[in-house]
């Protein structure tokens, strides 16, 4: 059984899910940091890989406005 479930977690579905989830944290998360984001800040922030969510996970700790996060999104390339 252990077998299954540790290959379920290499599954493209699972790993989408995950990106998911971690993409709708960090917006919940931005948005209560910095504001309302703009749609086109929002895309930008849906774009990113799963590690891409991570970085921007720890960076929003240090952003107190939505340049902050412009610029963060500018030197990270969605995708990564």
């Amino acid at each position: 059984m252990f077998g299954l479930a540790e290959s379920v977690k290499h599954t493209r579905v699972y790993q989408e899910g995950l990106e998911q989830e971690g993409q709708t944290l960090v917006l919940k998360l931005l948005s209560r940091k910095v504001g309302k984001l703009p749609p086109k800040l929002e895309s930008q922030v849906k774009a990113l890989s799963l590690e891409g969510v991570e970085e921007l996970a720890e960076a929003l700790l240090d952003f107190s406005t939505l340049d902050d996060l412009s610029a963060w999104l500018q030197n990270h390339d969605p995708g990564q």
